[in-house]
C-alpha cells in the first residue's frame, strides 16, 4: 500500500540517489574535426539517451553530409563572386547541394531530430485550431 501525503526529505533523497548518469556518445575517431564538432553539437541538442548505438551509423552519415553541404555552399559562393561565372559549374553545384539537402532531411527525419519529425499532427493542428474569432456554427 502506498504512503499517503507528501514524501519525506529522506524518501526524496533516496530516489535522487538512484538516478544514473547517461553519457552522451563521443564522436567516432574516423570523423574529421569539422564532422566531430557537428556530431557534438547534434548530440548535445538532444536528450542524453536519444542516440542508441544502432543510430550511430546514421548520425555519422548525417554529419558527413552536413560538412559536405557546407563545402558545396562555399563553392557556390565562390562561383557567384566570379565575374566570369561558369553557369554549367554553378548549376552542377546547385544540383549537388540539392542532393546533400535531401540526404540531410532524410537522415534527420529517420532519427527524429528534425522539427517536422518531432511534432505530431495533433499537436501541430492544435495551435492552428485555436482561433479568437467567433465560431460560425
Amino acid at each position: 500500500m502506498a504512503q499517503r501525503g507528501r514524501k519525506s526529505a529522506g524518501a526524496l533523497m533516496a530516489s535522487a540517489a538512484r538516478t544514473e548518469l547517461i553519457e552522451r556518445p563521443p564522436p567516432p575517431v574516423e570523423l574529421t574535426e569539422e564532422q566531430a564538432e557537428l556530431w557534438v553539437a547534434i548530440v548535445e541538442d538532444m536528450p542524453a539517451d536519444w542516440f542508441a548505438r544502432p543510430t550511430f551509423p546514421l548520425l555519422k552519415q548525417l554529419v558527413r553530409h552536413e560538412a559536405e553541404a557546407r563545402r558545396i555552399a562555399y563553392l557556390i559562393d565562390l562561383e557567384v563572386m566570379k565575374e566570369d561565372a561558369n553557369m554549367e559549374r554553378y548549376e552542377g553545384l546547385l544540383k549537388m547541394q540539392l542532393k546533400e539537402s535531401a540526404a540531410i532531411k532524410a537522415l534527420s527525419a529517420s532519427m527524429r531530430i528534425s522539427q517536422q519529425s518531432s511534432y505530431s499532427a495533433r499537436g501541430a493542428s492544435g495551435a492552428k485550431g485555436r482561433t479568437t474569432g467567433k465560431r460560425l456554427w
